[in-house]
């Protein structure tokens, strides 16, 4: 994972700058002791193999307890250095493989490994931390079962959790200040997401997002907090890139829903979003070129004052028919999770499975 020197030599200008700086602070805590510590991330996979994520941070020996627990504001996430280039060890199913962390500190790694179906664990260490200094994790693996047909893979910003992205002021206000325990949940999303999976047992469910990794521990958090049910996030790295200066957000979902598509090619997904970015455009496109992979499109409308907020157009307000689109794909729009179960209620995705 590491880059070569010809990659390294094609790295866009801002990366490299990035690089630069990042190589300079980790030199200076590591000279007072700063050692490397992983934060593991929830994976996913299918009998036989197994995604690994996380990232490698650098920080002080033992930690440091955090003065008021009651208060986690959003900046402190991004103001952590990662370990770039860092050297791991993934230990699954009696198997060890050794590999090493991107520009980023960001394990993702796939392996080999028989585990069953359902939420599993893999170890991951660093060779220089030793195990008083945390240096091996437990993260956890969600198994998909061959025989589970049905999937959800949920956008995050203003579908699950209101952010109104991505107007620069408010996504700053609710990204770097506000405290993630103000942060409010989409009204009856988690509820429609737990009847959902309740319908139907084991089905996997993502959260996909153009969000940054830096935050994936308090969205996390805040899934829990809400009582969403519990899936693996596919975010993205924050920063400049390897060929631009900036992510792009439409092309991570894409190519994320295409891995997904490869990788567990018997699931057909629920793909909800809302209507306040580019979700229906991305999951247009995706069930032209996938349709067998798609089982409907649920679509949140916001509301006039939210979309204006989110920088969209608004849209007709309350819930609309059951459509169909050009791959026939059933296509849902509603301005919460009451308004989408009522259209879902009595379609074979919300009857049980046999």
């Amino acid at each position: 994972m590491t880059e070569t020197p010809a990659e390294a030599a094609v790295l866009h200008r801002a990366a490299r700058i990035e690089d630069a700086v990042h190589e300079v602070v980790e030199r200076w805590l590591r000279r007072r002791g700063w050692l490397s510590t992983i934060v593991p991330y929830a994976g996913y996979g299918a009998p036989g193999w197994v995604r690994v994520m996380g990232r490698i941070m650098v920080t002080r020996p033992g930690g440091t307890p955090r003065k008021r627990p009651g208060k986690v504001r959003g900046w402190r996430s991004f103001t952590t250095v990662s370990a770039k280039d860092a050297p791991f060890v993934v230990e699954v199913s009696g198997r060890r493989y050794e590999a090493h962390a991107n520009r980023g500190g960001f394990i993702d790694l796939t392996v080999e490994a028989d585990l069953e179906p359902g939420w599993r664990t893999v170890r991951l260490s660093t060779p220089e931390a030793g195990p008083i200094e945390g240096g091996a994790v437990e993260a956890p693996v969600r198994i998909a079962d061959p025989a589970v047909r049905l999937g959800l893979i949920s956008d995050i910003d203003d579908t699950v959790m209101v952010t109104r992205l991505p107007r620069p002021l408010l996504a700053g206000w609710n990204t770097f200040v506000l405290d993630e325990h103000a942060r409010a949940a989409v009204p009856g999303m988690a509820v429609l997401y737990e009847r959902l999976v309740t319908a139907h047992p084991g089905a996997p469910v993502l959260y996909l997002s153009t969000g940054a990794w830096n935050v994936a521990p308090a969205l996390t958090r805040f899934l829990s907090r809400h009582l969403y049910p519990a899936g693996p996030l596919l975010l993205t790295d924050w920063g400049p890139q390897k060929d631009r200066f900036f992510r792009s957000g439409k092309q991570h979902k894409l190519a994320a829903l295409e891995r997904l598509a490869r990788e567990l090619p018997w699931v057909r997904w629920l793909l909800v979003g809302d209507d306040g970015q580019h979700d229906p455009e991305i999951y247009r496109t995706f069930a032209a070129s996938h349709p067998e992979h798609v089982a409907a499109v649920a679509i949140r409308h916001l509301s006039p004052t939210q979309a204006v907020l989110a920088g969209s157009l608004p849209s007709a307000a309350g819930s609309a028919p059951v459509e169909s689109d050009e791959a026939g794909k059933r296509w849902l729009a509603a301005p919460d999770g009451a308004g989408l179960w009522s259209l879902l209620e009595g379609t074979d995705l919300a009857a049980p499975t046999p």
